[in-house]
């Protein structure tokens, strides 16, 4: 009986022993288990925080699209690239970069961004691993590693997914940026147009990184049938984007108007934009040199000056120059004397000064010419000689001044066959003649004698410079005719 009980006993602590045994065994692999798990744990939180250590600083140093792929090719080891939506490449990091980065047909394009759209993560096309940087719905740019080999993990994933977190972000920044360096850029332009103090004006050029020191062009831009289109002054931008540096745009009505320091001599803009917009009826007008920020608005007169004269020309399409303007720089509305004068002095400055040296009647013979219309018979009559004179006369302003009377310039060949004795400025350019010929006589600025004489009977034998004389100021601005 003794016996059959120490049996059963040693039994039952043999079971409990196996048992106790399979127990320990059991938590021992649990035990196992859980530090492996923890060991992985500990192994993705390092990775993890690897990641965002890394993209941390890329951020706090504000390295950019070609930082962060730098930063992700390091992390995984996958080259990494960054496109824009149309598929063009912006930057790419790592080894086989493609010497002709390959083109997409925009259909494919579209296709592909719709696929991926699809997920909210990264998502597998092909040989690449593509998430899309898409802050606040908009999406601004693609972020991708080249995988061919299908070697991406989690920690691969990982990266990318917090890549292109932090892309967005960066497209954001930049995006925010350009829209308000643009604005001030538009906001500045428009007050240059207006007429603005030059202190600030420069200090806020300086601000968006244009050098308002230089000298500049305003150049106003109309194409019919876009004045509601806003790509209209996306093309504007696109085609003068190559200038160094960047010049100011800005809307006014129908029109975009820059204010640039590159003066296209020939009509290579103008042909851009007739590309970029499918159609050539258009019209580009360019003022003459602007050397601070006050001109700026009188130069903005003189290029809507040049589109006018080009868009009521024959050819009405292309690019026109206000310096070439010859005779249509001044035969417009509004249009001062000052103007005035200085486009006579510019044109006929060797033969005022010829006639105020040499005491000749070359001035008042040229206003009579122009009082006449260009007409011989009449400009003799009015000056009482014979018209072999009055030709030898002309015929000596041309050889002084090497120019042509006849001719108005190239905006002859732009407007027409134009006659000035028609035009309503013919009287203002009359008058602007005489009186650059008045203020080339040596210390006197009122009429010649004989001029005052041939229109004012009343002072003949007065000299220049008596008070009755003097005191007839309407009669260079006014049409003469003599005895009047």
């Amino acid at each position: 009986m003794g016996l059959t009980s120490a049996a059963l006993s040693l039994t039952v602590t043999r079971a409990a022993q196996h048992d106790n045994a399979r127990e320990l065994s059991r938590l021992r692999t649990e035990r196992d288990t859980a530090l492996r798990q923890l060991d992985t744990v500990r192994s993705e939180l390092h990775l993890q925080k690897t990641v965002h250590e890394t993209l941390a600083r890329v951020a706090a140093r504000g390295g950019g699209e070609d930082a962060i792929t730098q930063a992700l090719y390091e992390l995984t080891g996958l080259s990494a690239l960054i496109e824009d939506r149309f598929g063009n490449l912006r930057s790419w990091a790592g080894p086989d970069r493609p010497d002709r980065y390959p083109v997409r047909s925009s259909t494919y394009q579209e296709e592909i961004l719709r696929q991926v759209a699809r997920d909210a993560g990264p998502v597998r096309v092909k040989d690449r691993l593509i998430a899309l940087a898409r802050p606040r719905g908009d999406l601004l740019g693609v972020l991708a590693l080249e995988d061919p080999e299908a070697t991406a993990d989690e920690h691969t994933m990982f990266a990318l997914d917090n890549a292109q977190r932090l892309l967005a972000q960066e497209l954001m920044h930049m995006r925010e940026l350009t829209e308000v360096g643009l604005r001030l850029r538009r906001q500045l332009i428009d007050d240059l147009l207006e007429g603005t103090d030059e202190t600030s004006a420069y200090a806020r050029a300086e601000a968006v990184g244009h050098d308002l020191q230089r000298t500049h062009y305003v150049v106003v831009v109309h194409w019919p049938g876009n004045a509601a289109d806003s790509s209209f002054t996306r093309a504007v931008e696109q085609v003068t984007a190559t200038s160094a540096p960047r010049p100011l745009i800005t809307r006014r009505g129908d029109r975009v108007v820059l204010l640039t320091e590159a003066r296209h001599d020939d009509d290579a803009v103008y042909a851009a934009l007739a590309h970029e917009l499918g159609t050539p009826d258009g019209a580009i007008g360019v003022s003459t040199r602007c050397n601070s920020p006050g001109g700026v608005p009188h130069c903005y007169q003189e290029a809507l000056r040049a589109l006018e004269v080009r868009q009521n020309s024959r050819q009405s399409s292309g690019t026109t120059f206000f310096d070439e303007l010859g005779l249509y720089r001044i035969l417009g509305p509004g249009n001062s004397l000052r103007e005035l004068e200085g486009f006579v002095r510019e044109w006929l400055g060797q033969p005022i000064d010829y006639n105020a040296g040499h005491d000749t009647e070359l001035v008042e013979t040229l206003s009579r010419y122009f009082d006449c219309g260009g007409n011989y018979d009449d400009a003799a009559a009015a000056l009482t000689v014979h018209r072999s004179t009055l030709h030898y006369r002309l015929q000596r302003i041309r050889e002084i001044s090497d120019r042509d009377l006849a001719d108005v310039g190239p905006a002859q060949s732009a407007g027409g066959n134009a006659r000035l004795e028609d035009h309503p400025g013919q009287a203002a350019l009359t008058a602007a003649t005489r009186r650059a010929g008045a203020a080339g006589q040596p210390g006197c600025r009122s009429p010649p004698t004989h001029v005052l004489e041939r229109c004012y009977p009343c002072v003949r034998g007065l000299p220049p410079t008596s008070p009755c004389a003097r005191g007839l100021t309407g009669w260079e601005r006014r049409h003469c005719a003599p005895g009047q």
